[in-house]
């Protein structure tokens, strides 16, 4: 069984609203994510909050067993990753799929074609590339919680991928969403067609 985690966390500033309730196909990119991530070998459900928490806990009605609330969420990123992997049961999960909530182009079948390419492989990360360019979400073997879990808050969860070169399996895409960090309003309208 996997795990994927929503992390959305972040402040937004740039955006001035929480990205996890920004509009996009008639949902939010919080609710998107988790729809694609709902995969018959994905197990369980996080949703890592941290800046704006009750405004999007109060939008997440029955929901509450999959919240995780990060209070160290200032540190950034890393700490959302590591508040993800301690609210998971210990010895269940073979890998955790990471999907930050500014990354939320990307479809079920790209989430299905990740977790097809780590059960076909032993690679310790999956991750998807568009036109060379490896990008997001990504998959990590659950044999490198601890690596995570210790990793320095300046370089994150890259510490890990790049410590292990040869453990990298890059699934092509022609998704371009996997590349596109959603962190301003010039950006995300850019990128779905409206400017």
């Amino acid at each position: 069984m996997l795990a994927a985690a929503i992390l959305a966390a972040g402040e937004s500033r740039r955006m001035g609203q929480p990205k996890a309730l920004l509009s996009y196909q008639g949902t939010t990119f919080l609710e998107h994510l988790l729809e694609i991530t709902r995969q018959p070998r994905i197990g369980i459900q996080k949703i890592v909050l941290g800046a704006g928490a009750e405004e999007i806990r109060a939008r997440l009605s029955g929901r509450t067993e999959e919240i995780v609330v990060n209070p160290e969420w200032r540190r950034g990123q890393l700490s959302s990753i590591q508040a993800a992997i301690r609210s998971l049961p210990r010895g269940e999960t073979e890998g955790l799929v990471l999907c930050p909530v500014d990354h939320p182009l990307v479809s079920a079948g790209l989430i299905q074609g990740l977790v097809r390419a780590f059960d076909g492989c032993r690679k310790l990360i999956v991750v998807p590339a568009h036109a060379g360019r490896r990008g997001h979400p990504v998959i990590f073997r659950a044999s490198l919680y601890e690596e995570l879990l210790a990793a320095s808050d300046d370089v994150g969860a890259r510490e890990v991928v790049r410590a292990h070169p040869e453990e990298i399996e890059e699934m092509a895409t022609d998704e371009e969403g996997v590349i596109l960090n959603l962190n301003d309003p010039e950006t995300m309208l850019r990128a779905l067609g409206k400017l």
